[in-house]
C-alpha cells in the first residue's frame, strides 16, 4: 500500500462516527448492511451517515452496492488487510517477540476462529 493511501484510510478512520460505522460493517461481514440499518443501529441521522459513508468510500474502506431501492455498504476487507499489513510490515526491527502479540490477536479474531 502506498503511503498516501494509508494516510487517506487512517484519516477517514480518525473520527469516532466513521470508526463506529467501519467497525459495524466489519462485524456485518462481506454482505454488509443497508444504509438504513446502519443509521438505526448507530442512531445516526441519515444525512450525517451519508457524509460519513462517502468519506469511507473515498478512502476505499467501504464498498456500496444497490439492491432494489436500498444501498448496501460493506467493509472492503482487502483494503483493510492492506492497511494492517502496511502498519505492521516493518515491525520488530529484528526482534520478532515485539510483534508476536499481533499474531495472537489475529489468530483470535472472531471471523477467523
Amino acid at each position: 500500500m502506498e503511503k498516501k493511501l494509508a494516510v487517506d484510510a487512517l484519516s477517514a478512520l480518525a473520527h469516532g462516527g466513521r470508526l463506529a460505522i467501519f467497525r459495524l460493517l466489519v462485524k456485518a461481514g462481506p454482505e454488509g448492511l443497508a444504509a438504513g440499518q446502519i443509521a438505526r443501529k448507530l442512531a445516526t441521522a441519515p444525512n450525517t451517515l451519508s457524509a460519513q459513508l462517502l468519506i469511507l468510500a473515498n478512502a476505499k474502506l467501504v464498498k456500496a452496492r444497490r439492491e432494489g431501492r436500498s444501498i448496501f455498504y460493506a467493509a472492503d476487507f482487502d483494503r483493510m488487510a492492506s492497511l494492517l499489513l502496511f502498519l505492521t510490515e516493518d515491525c520488530c526491527g529484528g526482534k520478532p517477540e515485539i510483534c508476536a502479540p499481533l499474531a495472537g490477536i489475529a489468530a483470535r479474531a472472531k471471523c477467523c476462529a
